[in-house]
């Protein structure tokens, strides 16, 4: 493993639609970045189980669990993942998700986004 493979930043890319998810893992690739997606909150919480994440950028509506319920469950879990985690919609949000979402203060991309918006939210974050 080279110098350059182990600084790689590692995110968990959680998105239930396949199209979107390769978009977002293509992109984040051709920044340097190492991700892992998969389809929804349950396997989110697997796979965070056995990697360490820097980042997580989660779908809010997800089959299963929630993009709230599994930052409720990183928030326990994983504390300092769930400080780093970027949440991206193409719902019209209702007043409660907005409502966590204001008080949460986690930054939430409304789809479509540019892949400018969505690099530039990840890097901010790692910073």
């Amino acid at each position: 493993m080279t110098r350059t493979e182990k600084n790689k930043k590692k995110i968990l890319l959680v998105e239930d639609e396949p199209i979107v998810g390769r978009l977002c893992t293509r992109i984040l690739n051709a920044e340097g970045f190492e991700v892992d997606f998969v389809p929804d909150g349950r396997m989110a919480m697997r796979a965070v189980e056995n990697t360490d994440y820097d980042l997580c950028v989660s779908d809010i509506r997800l089959p299963g669990l929630t993009g709230i319920e599994l930052y409720e469950r990183l928030k326990e879990n994983k504390p300092e993942l769930s400080l780093r985690m970027i949440f991206i919609t193409g719902d019209t949000m209702n007043v409660n998700v907005r409502s966590f979402i204001q008080e949460s203060g986690i930054p939430c991309l409304m789809k479509p986004f540019t892949p400018e918006k969505l690099v530039a939210a990840v890097k901010a974050l790692l910073e």
